[in-house]
């Protein structure tokens, strides 16, 4: 049986150890830091690439200024995470050849002592003390985890109090991932990061012989991410395990999910209200669900790597379109103002102030709309991440609103 007080009394001393050890640091290394800055350049924004319907669009994200070892840090997790990127052009043989040779460096693919206890954390972490149980992914670097992810989880527990949020995150469940969470963990709101063992997720569905394929290197992860679309399966198939709500880490939860069941969202409509795209940022599904299980069926069965949002957003929309009209689904389809009340290309109107009486009747306006049929809202974050939320915004009066701790720094 897994010791989560010894592990808890363990992650204690190591932060206390890591505090004793900064605090000799920030007292002795002051001097060679100050001698070693004119030598480190810093840097304000990272070029971040965003594949959208076939076109690659680049943009800037603003960052703050970083001293030089988060420098150090940032440099080498690119490194990293460039190594396990498959280069452009080559043929899907070479490709194949490529992610063969790089496999033992994916460490979402491997099971170990950690990943077998998964199951067992899963049921002990969820009681009948949750009033609802909600799920996020985190596949990236812990130290990407940021202010903006972290207000995604502070929404959550705003609306819902006495929820339970679980994170499937190898990099989260570690000593600095505990961290991150200690200020939600201090105010007694039930949150963790659980490595997933995605064979165990995975047995005895659709995927599980694509994911042995992956794993064993036979078969072309196309040339976007892995971790990307391991994703949109990882949600699929933990909402088909235990059940609840699956939301992204870039969406805020603005009113109880608590009655909603076997829900998905449109994206957009057309003019006569019906859907023409769903998404799957925000799922909510009871275990064992039959259209997550037609989902994970058409993700193994149509996977392509190389086709941006093929096995996420365009795979719920076919399979929907599929199944809609027959019997034993029984699944709602919630308007675009539910989940996704701006789209990608207009986000950047919710983090600008208003400059004027017209702008701020059309901030309360909005908020005045926000606050009837919506459930939270998607942000976009490829797309606003470039963005600072600005002081009296409708995401600047949304924070104020829906923050727990409540330490968001707005810009002028």
């Amino acid at each position: 049986m897994f010791d989560h007080k010894q592990l808890s009394r363990d992650r204690t001393l190591v932060l206390s150890v890591i505090a004793l050890t900064a605090t000799i640091f920030f007292v002795f290394g002051n001097i060679s830091l100050q001698s070693s800055s004119s030598n480190t350049r810093e840097t304000s924004g990272e070029l971040h690439v965003r594949i959208a319907e076939g076109q690659i669009m680049s943009t800037v994200i603003k960052q703050p200024l970083r001293s030089m070892q988060e420098e150090i840090k940032k440099v080498d997790r690119s490194e990293h995470q460039s190594s396990v990127i498959p280069p452009f052009n080559l043929t899907v043989e070479e490709r194949i050849e490529w992610f063969r040779k790089k496999v033992p460096e994916f460490e979402i693919l491997k099971s170990n002592n950690l990943t077998r206890e998964f199951h067992g954390r899963v049921l002990e972490f969820f009681n009948k003390e949750c009033d609802v149980q909600f799920f996020m992914t985190w596949i990236s670097p812990v130290e990407s985890f940021g202010r903006r992810e972290f207000l995604a989880l502070e929404s959550v527990f705003k609306v819902h109090p006495h929820g339970c949020l679980l994170i499937l995150s190898g990099d989260l469940d570690s000593v600095q991932g505990y961290r991150i969470l200690k200020p939600l963990l201090d105010r007694e709101f039930k949150v963790a990061a659980i490595t997933p063992d995605l064979s165990f997720l995975f047995e005895s569905t659709p995927a599980e012989t694509w994911f042995e394929e992956m794993k064993s290197g036979n078969k072309d992860p196309g040339e976007i991410p892995l971790p990307q679309n391991l994703s949109n399966l990882i949600r699929l198939a933990v909402l088909y395990k235990y059940g609840g709500i699956y939301l992204d880490t870039d969406f805020v939860v603005l009113k109880s999910f608590a009655d909603l069941r076997n829900a998905i969202g449109a994206q957009s409509i057309d003019v006569s209200r019906s859907w023409t795209r769903l998404n799957n940022a925000v799922l909510v599904f009871d275990m064992n669900h039959p259209l997550l299980l037609k989902f994970i069926e058409e993700f193994a069965a149509t996977f392509d790597g190389n086709k941006w949002g093929h096995n996420g957003p365009y795979l719920v929309s076919r399979i929907v379109q599929k199944v809609a009209e027959r019997p034993g689904y029984n699944f709602t389809i919630l308007p675009p103002m539910a989940f996704y009340p701006v789209s990608w290309n207009r986000i950047g109107g919710f983090f600008r102030k208003p400059e004027n009486k017209v702008e701020s009747r059309w901030v309360n306006a909005k908020l005045l709309q926000l606050s009837g049929e919506t459930y939270g809202i998607h942000l976009w974050n490829k797309q606003s991440s470039k963005f600072s939320i600005e002081e009296g915004s409708v995401m600047g009066r949304l924070i104020s609103d829906h923050c727990v701790i409540c330490e968001y720094k707005y810009s002028s």
